[in-house]
């Protein structure tokens, strides 16, 4: 199947708005009898005090859980934060077993066990 030339394609005219567009303050008469109608049979929101109330009592206690697990320290600029202290503590605990598997490693390469090396100084 051939492909058209772009000078066998017509083009499509875009669409024009007819007039300017239409908002609340420019609708007509018949829009705004609608809508006055519809405001007028349309049931008034009824809000349920007991939900609302409910709801504002779940706010407050999670706001309080969140303020327990998550307390608001002042923390000097220079200071670590709890977590960091956490996040440092750990790291350095994780350096230390490393050197320790790392000299153990070294030791059972070289032939030594832990019992080997202690017999070795006894002797």
């Amino acid at each position: 199947m051939p492909v058209p030339e772009p000078a066998d394609v017509e083009p499509v005219p875009a669409a024009v708005p007819a007039g300017p567009v239409r908002t609340r303050e420019t609708a007509s008469d018949g829009y705004r009898r609608a809508l006055a109608a519809h405001q007028e049979a349309a049931p008034p929101r009824r809000v349920d005090l007991a939900i609302t109330e409910a709801r504002e009592r779940q706010t407050a206690a999670l706001r309080a859980l969140s303020a327990r697990a998550f307390p608001e320290t002042d923390v000097p600029d220079e200071q670590l934060a709890p977590i960091e202290t956490a996040r440092a503590q750990r790291r350095q605990e994780a350096e230390a077993t490393r050197l320790v598997a790392l000299r153990r490693a070294r030791r059972e390469r070289a032939g030594r066990t832990p019992d080997s090396a202690a017999l070795g100084k006894m002797a």
